[in-house]
């Protein structure tokens, strides 16, 4: 048994458009506004992106309380899951647990699942109201499950991910049909370079 675990945002969904107007909206509610748009917020996912914000001075209170009522008013059906992905996870959920593990809070997630028809495919979501960290969130699954590390694979498309899936000690898959460039990812070194969702049944 492997244990495959998934960024939700540039994996799973094509929600670039979506995550960048609330991140966007958050900082401008704070006075914190993003001074080169969307290359200014990918470069918040370099690293950690909660991390990211407190380098660059950003108030994690008032960013968290301003999400509030930007997060009720996500549009959903504005983004849209990644198709040639969903017969992927069926045919890897018959040998081995899937589990999301995303900066997204759990309630975006679990919604956007459900209008999806994603329900029952992933055995746990641990989004950011559970911890901010990713490695902290991967560790914390390794000591969940019985699996062998070289047996537990982070799924992400971008460079934090990678760096986050090495710091916790598991193998790294870069998939590029996300929000960083091959390029970038490449030069993380990830473990897995994937262009394609069909490509992840490699890790079968």
């Amino acid at each position: 048994m492997k244990l495959l675990l998934f960024d939700f945002d540039g994996v799973l969904v094509d929600s670039l458009d979506v995550y960048e107007k609330t991140v966007t909206d958050c900082l401008s509610a704070i006075g914190r506004p993003l001074a080169r748009g969307r290359e200014e917020f990918l470069e918040l996912f370099e690293g950690n992106f909660y991390q990211s914000l407190e380098d660059k001075g950003v108030d994690m209170k008032k960013f968290s309380d301003a999400s509030v009522d930007i997060l009720a008013k996500v549009r959903y059906a504005d983004m849209k899951p990644f198709h040639a992905i969903r017969p992927v996870l069926q045919e890897l959920k018959k040998n081995h647990p899937l589990i999301i593990i995303s900066s997204n809070d759990a309630p975006t997630i679990k919604e956007a699942l459900r209008l999806y028809d994603f329900n029952g495919i992933f055995d746990d979501i641990l989004g950011c109201d559970f911890m901010l960290s990713k490695k902290d969130k991967i560790l914390h699954v390794i000591q969940k499950y019985n699996v062998t590390l070289q047996d537990i694979y982070y799924i992400g498309d971008t460079t934090g991910d990678m760096k986050e899936g090495k710091q916790a000690g598991v193998k790294t898959v870069a998939v590029t049909w996300g929000w960083h460039s091959r390029e970038k990812l490449a030069a993380t070194g990830p473990d897995y370079l994937l262009d394609r969702p069909e490509d992840l049944l490699q890790l079968n």
